[in-house]
């Protein structure tokens, strides 16, 4: 079993920057591909970014790609998401995710076993 705990949301202007963090505890954090989606109101959940096991191998949805940054400290437990230059269309709830003994992470959500309670951000233009 696997508890993952978001922090880092909030409210920041068009232009701006956040950075999110997940801190995992329980099963070992390593064995786990981790993943970062995110749901606005009256949307399903996206995929945004993922990062493999060792952490040497990252992926990205086309609408973030070269805002955001997706790294993990597997001596901390914890996986990250720099997000730069956010744009209105970010604004939703963030939630960190966890694929148990998978070496690369899905982009499916169906794929994860473990998910966060989420962390909301809201971008103002």
């Amino acid at each position: 079993h696997v508890q993952l705990v978001e922090s880092g949301g909030g409210l920041v202007q068009a232009g701006g920057s956040l950075r999110l963090s997940c801190a995992a505890s329980g099963q070992a954090f390593s064995s786990c591909a981790m993943g970062w989606f995110r749901q606005a109101p009256g949307k399903g959940r996206e995929f945004v970014a993922g990062v493999s096991r060792s952490g040497g191998t990252t992926t990205y949805a086309d609408s973030v790609k070269g805002r955001f940054t997706i790294s993990r400290d597997n001596a901390k437990n914890t996986v990250y998401l720099q997000m730069n230059s956010l744009k209105s269309e970010d604004t939703a709830v963030y939630y960190c995710a966890a694929e148990v003994d998978t070496w690369y992470a899905a982009t499916e959500p169906n794929k994860y076993d473990y998910w966060g309670q989420g962390t909301q951000v809201t971008v103002s233009s």
